[in-house]
């Protein structure tokens, strides 16, 4: 019983970590259009940019940490948004994915080249050991993990529900045209969701690399497993993506010990193909007619 109560805090702080990365997919996806395949990386290029501010200005993690995060929102953000999706978003959808997976490879590439190739040890932000909880032991760092991303999920719900300017991101996402009729400064409401992407981003690069180390190659499993829980739990519902999210984290972890590690990215792409077959609006997602 306390394995599997483990099993379940790891898998949920996991989890977590998917779900800040496939609220960003979703996020794009409603109030741009855009699917960015380089999302993955959009999670790796903050860490390096945390190694590279505690290595040469000789900072602490927390200062490091603020330091990528407004780096992260400038180039991941107001830049992404400038230099590549403005311009390709007259072109369609295919053109504007091609050219996020170009980036995502020139992101990778980079850092391999300029930084290195090799996998680099990063500090935890949370102290090691074990908190039990009656016969239970449980990680102190899953249970860190888990607080923090599940405070800045609750975070941005109470943004987007709660406060003007969240409301207002939420009725571009609906309908552009109509919210812009209404006032909406549409163009300042989608630079915001390019900006929150980008924090979300930074915030899942503090949370993961810890475990997975920082390497140039991280993107790609990691923007895999998110655009599926953002799909498995409906790419047009935030709910659904961070559903999403904490329903791959517990099979990735239960997979790996009871049935094999070799299976374990095998399983979320098996879910996957049965949620496209007989739900493909996700399980938390709607339906949507577009017209022709």
């Amino acid at each position: 019983m306390s394995d599997i109560v483990q099993l379940f805090v790891s898998g949920i702080s996991t989890g977590a970590i998917y779900a800040l990365a496939a609220m960003g997919f979703t996020l794009l996806w409603q109030t741009t259009g855009t699917i960015n395949f380089a999302q993955g990386e959009f999670v790796m290029l903050p860490a390096f940019i945390m190694l590279a501010a505690m290595n040469l200005l000789d900072v602490g993690l927390l200062s490091a940490f603020v330091i990528s995060l407004v780096v992260s929102m400038v180039l991941l953000g107001a830049a992404f948004k400038r230099a590549l999706v403005d311009p390709m978003a007259h072109h369609g959808v295919l053109p504007l994915i091609i050219a996020t997976i170009a980036l995502g490879i020139f992101m990778k590439e980079a850092v391999k080249t300029f930084y290195s190739a090799e996998a680099q040890p990063f500090a935890a932000f949370a102290p090691e050991g074990a908190m039990r909880i009656g016969p239970v032991s449980v990680s102190i760092e899953n249970i860190a993990v888990l607080a923090v991303a599940v405070v800045a999920i609750l975070a941005l719900q109470l943004f987007l529900q709660r406060t003007f300017a969240g409301r207002c991101m939420q009725a571009v996402a609906q309908n552009r045209e109509s919210a812009r009729i209404l006032g909406v400064p549409v163009e300042r409401m989608v630079l915001y969701t390019f900006l929150i992407n980008a924090a979300l981003a930074t915030l899942a690069a503090l949370l993961v690399t810890p475990t997975y180390l920082a390497k140039f190659d991280n993107g790609e499993s990691l923007g895999l497993i998110a655009f599926i829980a953002a799909i498995v739990g409906g790419f047009n519902q935030m709910r659904g993506a961070l559903a999403g999210g904490l329903l791959i984290g517990l099979i990735d972890n239960f997979t790996a010990v009871y049935i094999s590690t070799q299976y374990r990215h095998a399983i979320p792409l098996i879910l996957l193909i049965v949620v496209i077959l007989f739900r493909p609006q996700g399980l938390f997602g709607r339906a949507e007619e577009r017209r022709l």
